[in-house]
């Protein structure tokens, strides 16, 4: 018989539009893979309610709720981002057409609101003591309240305390990469960041054994890419990164490197060589750093100074030669941009050499100084029919198209292929050398490898328009013995070619950040027919 004042809870996590990040026109290639990496917040919550209480997980990503799972459940959990607004709204309905209970909580509804006005509790902030009241409120009661409930952190749990993610609930073998979060805020202040907002500037910590925990987690329950911190800055506090770092390096050598790490962190990494190299030993292949822009006054326009402590290349570089690729994030729509600022930035990727930028136009953020500063000059624009809410001091179709032809150039194959052999040659060879370990040579991971090297070469080496450049290049890769490299590059171009040939022809989003309504059925056909 169940305990009393057991609950079943219906986790769900919304589908993303298809964009720059979710990296789905790459899952054709994988084996199974089905979605981008599990979403650390929504999971948490899960591991946090009460044992004896039911707990399911959705992520709609990979298939949608179905009316059976929400006639199930009596409350219906729900966390996301503000990109994700209409799919979030949409599982509130479906939820509401059985008269169930809906919570939502997350990083979009704890900044405005105001966005959601039909759930029925709104958890604001992050786990503490609004949690509790949540979980007492639905242990005596759960039909739906005759007015929505704000429940409001006030005291947040201290990361030290938080149990693992329910990461058992979810399918991690059918994502793209793992997720793990170390640290939470940010010590500076980005004009067009939300993070210190939201989550502070003093950086709290988990403890190492407790990431040691997590990964071991994740590998049992078989990750299969790399696994991504996704501290919004992993080196926010360095003396800590620089304790936890020896852990990472022992669990390696004792689980023989099964996987490798990916983490966000500013660019100033490249000023702590004794930290590189740490990361070095422990895996770390590759830091998305907010690059923003390679103009020195526009970086102290948007108050992102610490990108300038060293040369932006000479930055790149130092991290190269500790065998870690640079991802980066570049930003159209500054108000310091000219018509020479795309020009100005294809120079710079050609000088970098970075392979994978993540090239938005400017998206005013709510609680961020930009959208203070924006709407104190009547510069934000709420037309969804654009693709950013940003008045520009440029003219607005001038600025979308200078996005649209550093898409096109960027990730002209040739020109991506040719930004990964440079990689092979001075990232890739920088390397920690991996242990032929059983937990690398596993049957599993054989298998998977000659899988996706055999939907590689029908996909790309006779399929794709651009197979020639494909052979070109990979042709010698592979007689050198490079298969990793050519795997994980494949996935990597594919992805950025057919997503830049969208942006292109205006079939996504020119901001990851936005939520303008996109019919996506045709991109969506496509990865399904390859």
């Amino acid at each position: 018989m169940p305990r009393r004042n057991s609950r079943r809870i219906l986790c769900v996590f919304p589908r993303y539009t298809p964009s720059f990040g979710t990296f789905e026109y790459s899952y054709s290639l994988t084996m199974g893979t089905q979605a981008f990496m599990p979403p650390q917040g929504i999971l948490l919550i899960a591991a946090a309610l009460p044992k004896h209480w039911q707990v399911r997980f959705i992520d709609e990503n990979m298939q949608p709720a179905t009316d059976r799972d929400f006639a199930w459940a009596d409350a219906i959990f729900v966390s996301g981002m503000h990109i994700q607004r209409r799919q979030i709204d949409d599982i509130g309905r479906r939820a509401h057409r059985f008269d169930k209970v809906t919570v939502l909580g997350g990083p979009s509804v704890s900044s405005c609101p105001h966005y959601y006005p039909s759930f029925d509790y709104l958890h604001i902030g992050e786990i503490g003591d609004a949690t509790d009241d949540l979980i007492a409120i639905l242990a005596r009661d759960v039909t739906r309240p005759e007015h929505q409930v704000l429940l409001k952190t006030k005291t947040r749990r201290d990361l030290a305390d938080l149990p693992a993610p329910a990461y058992e609930l979810a399918k991690i073998d059918r994502y793209l990469l793992g997720s793990i979060q170390f640290s939470s805020g940010c010590p500076y202040k980005c004009e067009f960041c939300d993070i210190p907002g939201l989550y502070g500037r003093v950086p709290r910590l988990k403890t190492p054994q407790q990431i040691i925990a997590e990964l071991d987690g994740l590998v049992d329950a078989g990750v299969a890419g790399s696994v991504y911190f996704v501290d919004d800055n992993f080196i926010a506090n360095r003396k800590a990164v620089a304790a936890l770092l020896p852990h990472l390096i022992a669990w390696q050598k004792r689980r023989g490197y099964p996987t490798g790490l990916s983490c966000e962190a500013t660019l100033n990494i490249a000023r702590t060589p004794d930290i590189l190299a740490m990361m070095r030993e422990a895996g770390f292949e590759t830091i998305f750093c907010g690059i923003e822009t390679p103009e020195p006054d526009a970086l102290r326009e948007m108050d992102k100074k610490q990108n300038l402590a060293l040369p932006i290349l000479e930055a790149v570089r130092a991290i190269n030669r500790y065998g870690m690729q640079v991802v980066s994030g570049i930003i159209l729509g500054l108000d310091s941009d000219t018509p020479d600022t795309g020009r100005r930035i294809l120079d710079f990727i050609d000088q970098s050499q970075i392979p994978m930028l993540t090239i938005n136009l400017l998206q005013a953020l709510p609680q961020t100084p930009l959208w203070e500063r924006l709407a104190e000059a009547d510069r934000l624009d709420d037309d969804e029919r654009r693709e950013s809410n940003v008045r520009f001091l440029l003219p607005y179709d001038d600025v979308v198209g200078m996005w649209k032809d550093c898409m096109k150039e960027a990730y002209e194959p040739e020109a991506l292929y040719a930004r990964y052999q440079y990689q092979l040659e001075n990232t890739w060879a920088n390397r920690l050398r991996r242990p032929a370990s059983k937990a690398r040579l596993s049957p599993k991971n054989i298998r998977r490898g000659l899988v996706m090297l055999v939907k590689i070469f029908w996909t790309l080496g006779v399929r794709a328009d651009y197979r020639r450049t494909f052979w070109r290049y990979s042709w010698p890769w592979l007689m050198r013995g490079k298969i990793e490299f050519l795997i994980a590059t494949s996935v990597c171009i594919h992805h950025l070619v057919m997503f830049a040939r969208d942006a292109c022809a205006g079939r996504t989003n020119a901001s990851n950040y936005a939520h303008r309504p996109r019919d996506s059925a045709g991109a969506r056909a496509q990865v399904a027919a390859e």
